[in-house]
């Protein structure tokens, strides 16, 4: 595992490269970004699959967490793992923006559905940014409501503040 860092981009990035072995033996390559800024780092990057990447970011007593890609039935366990235990360790308000994520399967669904009730039970807020893909899958099992769909991070962002 590599890490390096580059003083000559604006803002500074942090990169980490390596190869990580699953329980079944699979190698999987992977790349993290991370973006810095002069009060310190604005996105952590989220150790997820080849097919789900994700950053986390801790700001107006919210954690947000951006996800691109594949929300399914083989990235699922990973993404329910990662998720809850960062719902456990810090503000209990979340949002999901997953406006980038390209597939949600009923796994996907499921784990989407387990997290907001982990969030519940903690006396926080859950919110998904969505995008027209991820609404449609999410208004075809009537889970519209209960997962609080927004259209932006920045409506989200607002809802936290007045609640």
């Amino acid at each position: 595992m590599e890490n390096c860092e580059s003083s000559n981009i604006s803002p500074p990035l942090s990169f980490t490269a390596g190869v990580k072995v699953d329980n079944r033996h699979k190698k999987h390559l992977y790349l993290s970004v991370c973006f810095h800024h002069e009060e310190g780092i604005i996105a952590e990057p989220l150790n997820l699959t080849v097919s789900l990447r994700g950053t986390r970011e801790v700001r107006d007593n919210c954690q947000l967490f951006r996800l691109t890609g594949l929300l399914d039935a083989f990235s699922e366990p990973t993404f329910r793992k990662v998720l809850s235990s960062k719902i456990d360790e810090g503000p209990k308000n979340i949002i999901l923006d997953l406006s980038q994520i390209d597939f949600v399967d009923s796994s996907g669904l499921g784990a989407l559905v387990q997290l907001a009730k982990q969030s519940q039970n903690i006396k926080g807020t859950f919110q998904i940014v969505t995008n027209a893909r991820v609404t449609q899958t999410v208004k075809l099992v009537r889970l519209e409501k209960f997962l609080a769909l927004q259209t932006s991070v920045d409506k989200a962002l607002e809802n936290t503040k007045s609640s």
